[in-house]
């Protein structure tokens, strides 16, 4: 098998299809997977061509064949598979692999896009049995722009199959990938969930995915597959080429090749001569194996947590134990109150937040799961998932968004055997209790060798040493007078002898006693000094606050104590309100849809609904656009603050008189002929229309007759165009001349994967838009009321 080979020697994947038969006459609009029914000689070809260049992996005509866009996956890909195997067969490269190349859906995943996680699994689920049926060596995923659909693909591909499964995402240039995950979060997640090989393709060229290669190999265990493009897009003489030639590609792949990367190959604009080349540069160069990285991450979509390189603070806000009205709010399944919790630790300080709803007359399963699911909706922290329940665990386990805490397996046999497989099918890091069917021992000894023991049976299911965190529980004081003393000895004997992080309920300490906080804080302090790794507490109780952040700058991991500095310059600390009132602004911020149409309902008594608009919806949603475009808010939020902002208008309408309207200008929104993505233009007219813009969605594959027909018919100012594909940019330009020709008084923004501002000036756009808020920010100069 391919990962028997794997960092023992080179592994050369093959370069770019689509547009190879692009060449070969591939019309635009039509999907490339049909033509291993209608031409299979031009694959035979093109895969035969890879692999006489020197490929070890050649990628069968399946990217896009999924159940969204076709009614016969089995026949396409039962059909790709065996052109790519008869390549081998004439090409003599019988010990060639025949990788499933799987891509991207096309939708977005729920809550960003309409597509449910599970139909997603069963998308890919019936592609993978199909490949596997079809005799496919491995599974490629590639191109992957989000976690959650990579998660999706990789739980189909372990549920369905036995083969080998590579991910290789597509990252920007500031280490992003569309919906915000960094190369910590990805790595994380893909490693949890133990996929063979992980990396990066598309996107980029080589030079500019350096810097990306090199966090990806600082990061990661696995063996790293680098697949570039032949560099950036351009346009010379009205065709859309890319800028590095196949010598100038081979040279950068050289750099790469030297970071410690284990699989090479290319993308979009390689082709057989770019492969061979490369091949030829880089085959005196050394391949060595990945080496392991010894770093706990624990992640969200788009936030990761290291843990053990210095404290950390976890959130135990989020439990119903003796809160009368966060039980309530279970019962009632009031979760915006939950989500509250949530933000106002996050703001706090909190890194991770602790999520317990387990009450005896609620559904814990079902609770467990939407409240996880809505957290990550609102908040980018990632989640400790805290419970005694399997069916609960696996639900959250399942549709979690990165790699969560567990909370928690305990030295009982039975406890151990239930949890290690869903950590073990999953990925998470799970904390792991000091007691046993004997119950909580009374000294440090005999709590150590329940974690050796938790260690060792974790190893057994494939579970390193570095994704376990030991409790060594905080007992009260009140009834066992040595408690304190026997956990802090605990703590510093699982550090200095097993070498794995330590987490601690802290408050459990005082239980029973008058001013708990007093002895809690204390506690803090010295289990810090002792190598606590983790501590649980309320990052809003001010005392403990001040212990932690005090503690962090005596022990130096503080950096120049700038953190504390911050925190406690100001001579007057504001006192924060116990049940601070939320505005609309701030629901909006937060996603906070039910809380809004309250907030709503109630400012319609005291303001007309364009005061709203003005005073409250649009700052709002101007504050959430800053965040995204200076890196601080990722698309997920963006999309919920716009979903949010949509149920106040929604409200809002209902009250405005007949003859006015919230419609701030029409816009037209098109993917432009020859082109079958849509992903991008979706997320702009989210956006547009949650700005008060009454957006006319063309869809994909528009000839430009149709979108000036109708910019003239409707009298539309503003059309924005969109494309993915190299090879439709040309009609982009085709269709901005017939429109300034035919309606001259309309204005052009143009984005899109393949575009830059260089590309939008040679095909006479009015502007280009890097991302939504850049279109958002422009129809705001256009189309001025």
């Amino acid at each position: 098998m391919i990962t028997d080979r794997l960092g023992k020697e080179w592994i050369y994947f093959d370069g770019g299809l689509g547009t190879m038969l692009q060449e070969r006459g591939l019309p635009g609009g039509e999907y490339p997977e049909t033509w291993n029914l209608t031409h299979p000689e031009e694959l035979i070809a093109i895969h035969k061509a890879y692999l006489e260049a020197g490929c070890h992996v050649i990628n069968a005509n399946t990217f896009g064949a999924n159940g969204l866009k076709f009614d016969n996956v089995e026949e396409i890909i039962t059909a790709g598979i065996q052109l790519a195997k008869e390549a081998k067969k004439q090409a003599g490269c019988m010990d060639a692999y025949v990788a499933l190349d799987i891509g991207p859906t096309g939708k977005l995943l729920e809550p960003m896009g309409d597509l449910p996680f599970e139909k997603a699994v069963s998308y890919f689920a019936q592609m993978f049995k199909a490949g596997v049926k079809a005799g496919a060596d491995l599974i490629l995923i590639e191109t992957m722009s989000d976690t959650y659909e990579a998660k999706a693909a990789v739980l189909a591909a372990k549920e369905n199959s036995n083969l080998p499964v590579i991910v290789t995402m597509i990252f920007d240039e500031n280490q992003r990938l569309l919906t915000g995950g960094s190369v910590e979060s990805a790595v994380a997640m893909l490693e949890g969930l133990r996929v063979d090989a992980l990396g990066i393709n598309c996107g980029l060229g080589p030079k500019q995915m350096l810097p990306v290669v090199k966090r990806i190999r600082e990061v990661s265990s696995l063996p790293i597959i680098v697949n570039p493009n032949a560099g950036l897009p351009v346009q010379v003489n009205g065709k859309t080429v890319y800028d590095l030639k196949a010598d100038d590609f081979a040279q950068a792949m050289v750099k790469i090749a030297q970071i410690g990367v284990q699989g090479l190959g290319g993308c979009c604009g390689t082709t057989p001569e770019y492969i061979q080349k490369m091949i030829e540069a880089v085959k005196d160069i050394p391949c060595q194996p990945n080496t392991m990285k010894e770093q706990t991450w624990v992640t969200s979509y788009a936030s990761a947590v290291q843990i053990g390189k210095k404290a950390v603070v976890i959130g135990e806000r989020i439990n119903p134990t003796g809160k009368k009205r966060f039980q309530q709010a279970l019962r009632n399944k009031e979760f915006d109150y939950i989500l509250s919790q949530a933000l106002e630790q996050e703001e706090a300080g909190a890194q991770i937040l602790d999520v317990n709803v387990g009450l005896p007359d609620v559904d814990e399963a079902e609770m467990m799961k939407e409240t996880v699911v809505r957290l990550q909706n609102v908040c980018a922290l990632p989640l400790q998932i805290d419970t005694g329940n399997l069916e609960a665990l696996e639900n959250a386990l399942r549709l979690y968004n990165g790699k969560p805490m567990v909370n928690s397996v305990n030295g009982k046999l039975d406890s151990m055997e239930s949890v290690f497989p869903l950590i073990q099918k999953y990925g998470a890091v799970v904390v792991g209790l000091c007691l046993d069917e004997s119950g909580i021992p009374s000294t440090s000894k005999k709590r150590l060798a329940i974690a050796q023991k938790i260690v060792q049976k974790a190893q057994e299911y494939g579970i390193q040493k570095k994704d376990i965190v030991i409790d060594g529980l905080a007992m009260t004081i009140s009834s066992q007078p040595d408690g304190a003393l026997v956990t802090l000895d605990t703590l510093q004997k699982v550090k200095e002898e097993l070498n794995v992080s330590t987490i601690l309920g802290v408050s459990n300490i005082s239980f029973g006693l008058p001013q708990r906080e007093i002895i809690n804080s204390y506690f803090l302090s010295m289990a810090l000094q002792s190598g606590l790794s983790c501590a649980m507490i309320n990052p809003n109780n001010e005392m403990m606050k001040k212990a932690f952040d005090a503690s962090m700058a005596l022990m130096n991991q503080d950096a120049q104590c700038m953190h504390y500095i911050s925190s406690y310059s100001k001579q007057v600390e504001e006192k924060k309100s116990e049940n601070p009132e939320v505005s609309l602004s701030f629901a909006i911020q937060k996603g906070m849809q039910d809380r809004v149409k309250e907030i709503t309902t109630s400012l319609l008594e005291t303001k007309v609904p364009l005061e709203i608009i003005d005073e409250e919806l649009i700052p709002a949603l101007d504050l959430v656009g800053k965040g995204f475009e200076q890196s601080t808010v990722f698309l997920p939020q963006l999309l919920m603050s716009a979903e949010s902002a949509k149920a106040s208008f929604e409200v809002l309408k209902e009250k405005m008189a007949q003859n006015q309207s919230l419609s701030k200008g029409k816009i037209i929104l098109a993917t432009v002929q020859g082109d079958i993505h849509d992903i991008g233009k979706n997320i702009v007219k989210v956006l547009l229309e949650n700005y008060g813009y009454e957006v006319l969605d063309l869809g994909k594959d528009v000839a430009p007759e149709v979108i000036v027909q109708t910019a003239i018919s409707e009298e539309v100012k503003l059309v924005g165009l969109s494309a993915l594909m190299t090879t439709t940019v040309k009609s982009m330009e085709e269709t901005i001349e017939l429109l300034h020709k035919e309606k001259p008084d309309t204005f052009v923004v143009v984005g899109g994967a393949v575009l830059n501002q260089e590309f939008a000036d040679q095909i006479h756009a009015d502007h280009y838009a890097k991302d939504a808020m850049a279109t958002v920010r422009y129809a705001e100069q256009i189309l001025k009321q």
